[in-house]
């Protein structure tokens, strides 16, 4: 997470970039950042961490943002311990915003891609859990596979 996400929108969108996500309570206007980032021809995401609640993102934050994402550990360091508590926060999110791309960052590992998956996340995050498996290709496999058959159960049900 970084402060003052406004002032990197330029740089980021200069070098390339075609996303560009940012934590909620990093700015005093979020519709106006996801307008500045719209500008600059990115995609752009609406992060929350671990202690903000899926009910911080107002129906129009959500209804600008590209993608809404769901930080189940807290920011700063990789190879923290998922946080279960966060799960609620997807199936809420994905109840709220069918259509819209949620997603889940942080310890996320073949042993919590499912209930992620079931809980609406259709855009994982994943580091630890597949940079040090015995065989990352099967582990990536294992994601995908667990998001297809969740969304695929999903649109049986509706």
């Amino acid at each position: 997470m970084v402060a003052q996400p406004e002032k990197w929108v330029d740089d980021i969108a200069d070098a390339g970039g075609s996303m560009y996500s940012f934590h909620l309570e990093a700015t005093d206007n979020p519709v106006a950042l996801i307008d500045q980032i719209h500008k600059r021809n990115m995609k752009a995401g609406v992060a929350i961490s671990p202690d903000i609640p899926s009910t911080a993102i107002s129906d129009e934050v959500a209804n600008a943002a590209d993608m809404l994402l769901v930080m189940t550990v807290y920011p700063g360091r990789g190879g923290q311990k998922f946080l279960d508590r966060c799960i609620p926060k997807l199936a809420e999110l994905r109840a709220r915003f069918p259509e819209k791309d949620i997603e889940v960052d942080g310890g996320v590992s073949p042993k919590n891609i499912g209930a992620c998956a079931d809980a609406g996340s259709n855009v994982i995050v994943a580091g630890t859990a597949i940079f040090t498996a015995e065989n990352p290709p099967a582990v990536i496999q294992e994601f995908k596979d667990a998001v297809n058959t969740a969304q695929a159960r999903s649109s049986t049900s509706a």
